[in-house]
């Protein structure tokens, strides 16, 4: 085998690895935990990406072989300093020849339209739109993380739904399904008990509540319902904006592909969205494809070792 590489798919929920030979054809994968990286925890990112490939290295037995070209995209580095932070971090690791860090948005916009245009919308653990328009140019929308953004993902569905069996516990809203079921969900005996679970919860952890959210919203629960309404309606808006600022007008005809953990095929988020995006961006053509972004890692890496120029 004369050359491998690597491409990595990192997320608030589990990180992806992909090698592939140099005519891209899958020899090994690999999942591991969470990589998202956090502002200040690059050197925990880059030890969980570092584990992950070295076990599926390991597992196809290419432990000797250096792969030629490393390519992550993750979660958590679209601002540069923590890029930075990351690339550094794995570089000193000595995982590859060449070490390229994306956001993840990037990797799976270029397995959903390769050079062509469109909007990406990610929902998972967070939630952050990609897009790139008929002029070549890219933009992004949400993405801003757990304490400030992420609107509809599942940490923010989580976060919801705490605050719905807090008032509903108070008397300020009626009583609701959700209560058994979040209790249920975060293993906890009482609403009280929500207090110390909640401040230790990781947005992964909080994440963890939201398919009880689903469940009790299909079920016919009015506050479960209200949520998954809400969070349909905040993703369609990051679609919507990009659909503006990329194409003009969202009544343009706007390819549109989806992924994440909350918008696999058949979802029922993903349901609600593709049926309000119908009125609020009329000109999205929504692709049935599956999106992955670890092969689009894959792709950036292959670039690269071609010495074709890899998008930032």
């Amino acid at each position: 085998m004369s050359a491998i590489v690597v491409g990595v798919d990192g997320g608030g929920s589990k990180t992806r690895v992909l090698v592939a030979d140099e005519t891209g054809r899958t020899i090994a994968e690999a999942d591991g935990p969470a990589s998202a990286v956090r502002p200040g925890q690059a050197d925990r990112s880059a030890t969980v990406i570092a584990e992950t490939v070295r076990r599926a290295l390991g597992d196809a037995e290419l432990g000797l072989i250096v792969p030629r070209v490393l390519c992550v995209g993750v979660a958590g580095v679209g601002r540069e300093p923590e890029r930075q932070a990351l690339w550094q971090a794995l570089a000193a690791l000595e995982l590859a020849e060449e070490v390229v860090v994306h956001a993840d948005a990037t990797i799976a916009l270029d397995d959903a339209f390769s050079d062509g245009v469109g909007v990406l919308l990610i929902a998972g653990t967070g939630s952050v739109a990609f897009g790139r328009g008929p002029t070549g140019t890219t933009a992004r929308c949400g993405g801003w993380g757990p304490n400030i953004g992420d609107e509809g993902s599942g940490a923010w569905i989580g976060r919801r739904a705490l605050s719905v069996v807090t008032a509903a516990s108070d008397g300020r809203e009626p009583e609701t399904a959700l209560t058994g079921a979040i209790l249920t969900a975060a293993q906890v005996n009482d609403v009280n008990d929500l207090i110390a679970w909640a401040a230790a919860a990781t947005p992964a952890a909080l994440a963890t509540l939201a398919p009880a959210v689903i469940s009790e919203a299909d079920a016919g629960d009015l506050r479960a319902n209200a949520i998954m309404s809400m969070a349909a309606e905040e993703l369609v808006l990051h679609v919507r904006a990009l659909a503006r600022q990329l194409f003009m007008d969202e009544r343009a005809a706007v390819p549109v592909a989806l992924t994440g953990g909350l918008l696999k095929r058949g979802a029922p988020l993903r349901r609600r969205l593709e049926q309000r995006m119908k009125s609020a961006v009329p000109g999205a053509q929504v692709q049935s494809g599956d999106v992955d972004a670890a092969r689009g890692a894959v792709r950036d890496a292959l670039r690269l070792m071609a010495g074709e120029s890899v998008r930032a």
